[in-house]
């Protein structure tokens, strides 16, 4: 059975005449009375289907002014030119079926003429995705991995997925979920940090990974969730600045695919996005810590990590992507490689939006008796990462990566206000359905 043969954003005035098959939800219900307009919603669009009651059947006339909004309706007809209708064409009906009734009354609008708080939103989820402004946030999202994916295929990575259930945290800390894996206690991955590191010893030489991370970080904030995207790459024969120039190169490329192939969508949100220029702005960490000491409303010291304020005041002088680089190796995780002539400084960074953090990255330590000490330096036990060391004892090269946060990026491109505004089923120390 044919359930559609176009979607609405695919039709125009010059198919005047055709016959097609419309299938989506009954947006909007408008009767005048002698006449009833069916408004059609699909993912691509709206489209107006006109019922004339001098014209159209009694009972289908009727069938219309009694189904309820958001009701999934078949429509067969002829497509109609006409000027005042949306997008310049009517759907003249010789066939409408109701698929599916829906209940009243409905659990938020998906007309957007009325507002509702981001947990009503979340608790209906499905019903909010309805809703153009959503459904175009979660279609840039896809963009964005279609772009960046093809980024890296361009400069021959291999994608590759690493477990999600591990046996220690990449870090060491206590923002871990721990789960009962059979007679064992393990864990909800952190990062793919270790395994991408592994591979690189495996002679994979460049991999990347876009898959889920877990944090048990209590943080209830708009730009935290303890479950999130994240895109991993990690490099072998390449410093920081390599991995760095694939960064900001991965960003443009991500932003000039949506702004290229997303313009219905831009438009709903109201967007004019702007591609950032390359290469981004490079600032050092002590550069950034004398920024923000000329602002006396920004207590901080070198050693400190940057706190939101901090980062607010900078992205409000900077005003663009930028990366912070050099910074302390107190402040790096123990795989990040010391500066040989400077080891209290690493060779650490990160990718920063003016009003977030959206990547880290460093080159690696790839010594297997260095990386050892740095683990003890960082207060951890090395026996806990024995399977890790493992890979370093046979031949590794020098390496480099970093791990980008999908919604975040997607945030600050699209300007929302909350992460959750990113995140289909967004979880959070208070979230867990749907």
């Amino acid at each position: 059975m044919i359930l559609r043969t176009h979607y609405s954003g695919d039709i125009n005035p010059e198919m005047a005449g055709s016959e097609i098959l419309l299938a989506g939800w009954a947006h909007e219900i408008r009767d005048l009375g002698g006449i009833c307009f069916l408004v059609l919603r699909d993912r691509k669009g709206l489209a107006q289907v006109t019922l004339v009651k001098k014209i159209v059947d009694t009972e289908m006339f009727k069938k219309v002014r009694s189904i309820s909004r958001e009701s999934v309706v078949q429509v067969r007809g002829e497509i109609k030119s006409e000027s005042k209708a949306p997008h310049g064409f009517e759907i003249l009906p010789k066939e409408i079926n109701v698929l599916d009734m829906a209940k009243v009354p409905l659990p938020l609008d998906p007309t957007e003429k009325v507002e509702c708080e981001l947990d009503t939103r979340l608790d209906s989820r499905f019903m909010d995705i309805r809703r153009p402004s959503v459904l175009s946030i979660f279609e840039i999202v896809s963009s964005v991995l279609h772009a960046i994916r093809d980024f890296f295929y361009s400069q021959n990575i291999t994608e590759v997925f690493t477990p999600k259930i591990v046996a220690a945290a990449t870090e060491g800390g206590t923002d871990l979920f721990p789960i009962s894996y059979f007679e064992k206690e393990a864990f909800l991955n952190q990062s793919p940090q270790l395994y991408k590191q592994m591979l690189m010893a495996a002679g994979m030489d460049r991999v990347f990974e876009i898959g889920p991370i877990f944090r048990a970080e209590e943080h209830d904030t708009r730009k935290h969730l303890n479950e999130a995207i994240s895109i991993d790459i990690e490099v072998s024969f390449a410093d920081e600045n390599d991995v760095m120039a694939m960064l900001e190169n991965a960003i443009a490329s991500a932003y000039k695919h949506v702004k290229e192939n997303c313009q219905r969508q831009l438009e709903i949100l109201n967007l004019d996005l702007v591609v950032p220029n390359i290469p981004f702005k490079k600032i050092t960490y002590t550069e950034a810590i004398e920024l923000a000491k000329n602002d006396k409303s920004v207590p901080i010291q070198w050693g400190d990590d940057l706190d939101t304020e901090t980062e607010k005041f900078l992205g409000g002088i900077i005003g663009e992507h930028y990366f912070l680089t050099e910074w302390p190796s107190s402040i790096k995780p123990y795989y990040t490689l010391q500066y040989e002539d400077r080891p209290k400084i690493c060779r650490g960074f990160d990718l920063m939006h003016p009003r977030m953090e959206l990547a880290s990255g460093a080159q690696r330590v790839h010594d297997l008796q260095m990386l050892t000490q740095r683990i003890k330096d960082k207060g951890l036990e090395p026996e806990s990462f024995e399977f890790y060391l493992d890979a370093f004892k046979y031949g590794m090269p020098p390496h480099s990566g970093w791990g980008l946060g999908l919604s975040r990026l997607v945030m600050t491109m699209l300007d929302l206000e909350n992460i959750r505004d990113a995140v289909i089923f967004p979880r959070d120390r208070r979230r867990l359905v749907p």
